[in-house]
């Protein structure tokens, strides 16, 4: 007999696709569990569309989520009978992660099958064959160190992905502990869930720890994660950011909350080159190079001493060319840092096999019940396009189309009217186009910082925005990248870029930071009506909807009542 439970939130469906109905009794918890092991691919009002892929499974393989456990959830709140097929082919999903081992063997490094077929299907397979030694046995083959990262990438490919079990180099000894009180004497300890990360990362040191990504919301203090990693490897480390400020933010906060000193780490950008026990480096000048055609110069870098841990910062905006190095680099200890480990070039298998698997994933919603980020209030308000721009608009391209739509000249009194309506919070105001950003600048007298804006401009700009001497700042895609204002409650986005997911998220990222009182922050979107920019906005909220995040609808005209701690009749 057919089960049939009305209550329930999902229909698992035979294309491994789970379709979640946001309106049921159940669906918040459906979806943190269903957040273990699938990947949201869209998410209009009412049902949210969820996707079982092979990658989804392993990284829930590897953080020890057992296929019997994935099936019991799907089972548990799905609507109808769950399709026997796609239990089977989790199961078969799941059995394939760790039937190929890479191991430390007599001889050097090692990969061991399983069994023999599927040692005969890895070492006839085109892509795979080149990056094995000699074969030891029927189930063994050597492999040189330099192609370890190589072959796991080849591996992940051809659907079975390698366990690196061989171990790690210990680097240069480096004597770091984590201070009980921060240099400007405020206690300081490790919350739950950032403890339980960096041991759940180190593994008390074993060769099934020392690789991976741990994924925490923003504001939830992933740098403090990295910093209990280095204080368990007790070696030198390169940690790589997405940014000179970042850079900074990461120097400030070490000297801080470790017992490390001023001399013992260095900055590696276009002004210093200095290399010290801890080496903290932009993405950028990784991947400087002087032409197209020339050698990137700067990822000598990662051979300049002997690391013991390379931390990846903001690891989904890792650069493609790093992800060359990072190959060569396997035999090192490796630590990814996001927000959202969701990458718009779609190489999130190459960052499973070259940094590790998903490690830890702390639902946004799990932290901000616990206080330790704010609640945020998402609000997308629609508002039409000029009579004046409509024809224009119909006839661009599609490229064009979309910038029309951004730079909607409309969207310059919604800004003033949030701001009006927050005036009492500090407010970030955040676009994607320069010429908008400056005319809303110049209109509301603010403060503004783009890619073109010195480093020391940026720094004073900010420390006056911390202080509350500045109260609204414009800023550009800079604000995209591990910008620390902690006090910054409220963002209105005025443009992005196009359907990116994790721009999205780090935005509102920027105002997660723990508040006083209330502990709420405020994220509104401005999208112009019926057009391409919709379209795209429906792509960017995906990331937020699958953690747990909803859209309020309002309406352009709406805005013109709203004041000062009122919201008449608009959405809170």
């Amino acid at each position: 007999m057919t089960q049939y439970v009305p209550e329930n939130p999902l229909i698992v469906q035979g294309d491994h696709t789970v379709l979640v109905e946001v309106d049921s009794p159940r669906y918040e918890a459906a979806r943190d569990e269903l957040a273990r092991f699938a990947e949201l691919v869209k998410s209009p009002e009412h049902i949210h569309t969820y996707r079982i892929t092979p990658l989804s499974i392993w990284n829930a393989c590897a953080a020890r989520t057992t296929p019997e456990e994935i099936a019991a959830t799907l089972r548990r709140y799905s609507k109808y009978d769950v399709p026997a097929h796609v239990l089977q082919e989790v199961r078969d999903y799941a059995s394939r992660y760790g039937r190929l081992c890479l191991e430390r063997g007599a001889e050097g490094l090692v990969l061991r099958a399983a069994d023999e077929p599927l040692a005969e299907e890895v070492c006839r397979n085109k892509h795979v064959a080149p990056l094995l030694g000699r074969r030891q046995s029927k189930l063994e083959f050597l492999v040189e160190p330099a192609e370890r990262g190589k072959l796991k990438q080849a591996l992940v490919k051809i659907g079975f992905p390698a366990e690196d079990l061989a171990g790690y180099c210990v680097g240069d000894p480096l004597p770091i502990q984590l201070r009980a009180t921060t240099g400007g004497g405020l206690p300081f300890g490790l919350r739950g869930y950032q403890q339980e990360a960096a041991a759940i990362f180190h593994a008390g040191g074993s060769e099934r720890g020392g690789s991976g990504v741990i994924v925490l919301p923003c504001g939830a203090g992933k740098t403090v994660v990295g910093m209990a990693c280095m204080a368990a490897v007790q070696s030198s480390t390169l940690v790589l950011t997405t940014n000179i400020t970042a850079s900074r933010q990461w120097i400030a906060e070490l000297l801080d909350k470790t017992t490390l000193h001023e001399d013992q780490i260095a900055e590696y950008n276009g002004s210093s080159k200095e290399v010290g026990p801890v080496t903290v480096a932009t993405y950028q000048i990784m991947t400087y190079r002087p032409k197209k055609e020339a050698d990137f110069v700067h990822l000598g870098l990662f051979d300049e001493r002997n690391w013991g841990l390379i931390i990846y910062d903001e690891v989904h905006l890792l650069p493609a060319p790093v992800f060359q190095v990072t190959a060569s680099l396997q035999a090192r200890r490796r630590l990814g840092l996001t927000a959202t480990l969701v990458r718009e070039d779609g190489r999130e298998d190459d960052v499973f096999a070259l940094i590790g698997p998903k490690k830890v994933d702390v639902p946004w919603k799990v932290l901000e019940g616990q206080g330790w980020i704010a609640t945020a209030v998402c609000t997308e308000v629609r508002l039409p396009m000029p009579d004046d721009l409509r024809m224009p608009y119909a006839v661009a391209d599609a490229r064009q189309k979309f910038r029309i739509a951004s730079e909607n000249p409309d969207k310059q009194e919604v800004v003033r009217r949030i701001v009006r309506r927050h005036a009492d919070e500090p407010t970030l105001i955040i676009g994607m186009y320069v010429e908008q950003l400056q005319q809303i600048a110049r209109e509301l007298k603010v403060p503004l910082i783009t890619g073109s804006t010195s480093q020391r401009k940026r720094d004073e700009l900010f420390e006056k925005f911390k202080t509350g001497e500045v109260h609204v700042l414009a800023v550009s895609k800079v604000a995209n990248f591990a910008v620390d204002l902690p006090d910054a409650a409220v963002a209105i986005q005025v443009s992005g870029t196009f359907g990116s997911r994790q721009e999205e998220a780090q935005r509102l990222g920027r105002i997660l930071r723990p508040k006083p009182g209330r502990n709420q922050a405020h994220f509104y979107t401005l999208v112009s009506r019926d057009t391409v920019e919709q379209d795209f906005a429906l792509r960017r909220q995906l990331f937020l909807c699958e953690q747990g995040y909803t859209y309020e609808i309002a309406d352009a005209d709406e805005t013109a009542g709203w004041t000062n701690g009122r919201e008449d009749g608009a959405p809170a």
